[in-house]
């Protein structure tokens, strides 16, 4: 299959050349994040995209130094809500109507459920919950990435708390999770490009009840 094909091309860049990735794949990485699956199709997160080689080089900083975020063509910032509130629930549950055309009983008994139970949980566990749903798009992203023939680099390492001041997302309620450098591989100085890949064997990783 070709997407097998281009998961086993895939690998997480360490240099990247600052080329400029053509903007239509870069739509495409981010309509599949977009249509990725999230819990109750709440979607409660954003992609920040940031091209602006300044910021790039402050996010660097906090991020240990690595290369990739400031030589990359775009960052992916993925911000999850920082908690779930009546207004945001209730604004994805009417986007669901309104698209659709109709509304059901069992789909407005739902919608009580939640507004009954999310407000009322703690803050960080609405937001690690978030960031789950976020973690699922992120997922979308490195996989249409590879598809594209671009590189990706998935990125925990960075100080979650610096980077919201630099992009503003606690004043917008948002908090970030992970970050997706995209680019092009830069094979000069890269330690990683030519090693094997290296995973489980499938019966390592798979266990069939039948």
């Amino acid at each position: 299959m070709e997407l097998i094909d281009k998961m086993n091309w895939r690998y997480a860049a360490k240099a990247m050349t600052g080329e400029v990735v053509p903007q239509e794949k870069i739509d495409r990485i981010i309509e599949a994040a977009r249509l990725a699956p999230t819990s109750s199709g709440l979607q409660p997160f954003e992609i920040i995209v940031v091209t602006n080689q300044a910021i790039k080089d402050e996010i660097k900083a906090i991020a240990w130094n690595q290369s990739v975020v400031a030589d990359c063509s775009h960052l992916l910032v993925f911000a999850a809500w920082d908690t779930y509130t009546p207004e945001r629930i209730n604004k994805m549950f009417d986007l669901t109507n309104e698209v659709r055309g109709f509304s059901n009983e069992g789909w407005e008994n739902y919608r009580k459920m939640l507004l009954n139970t999310y407000p009322n949980r703690e803050e960080d566990v609405n937001f690690n919950h978030a960031a789950k749903q976020a973690y699922i798009a992120f997922s979308l992203a490195v996989v249409a990435a590879a598809f594209e023939g671009v590189d990706s680099t998935p990125m925990e390492g960075f100080d979650a708390n610096a980077l919201d001041k630099i992009l503003g997302l606690r004043e917008k309620g948002l908090r970030s999770c992970v970050i997706l450098p995209i680019g092009f591989r830069k094979v000069e100085g890269d330690w990683l490009v030519n090693l094997p890949k290296v995973r489980k064997s499938t019966e390592d990783f798979v266990t069939v009840v039948a």
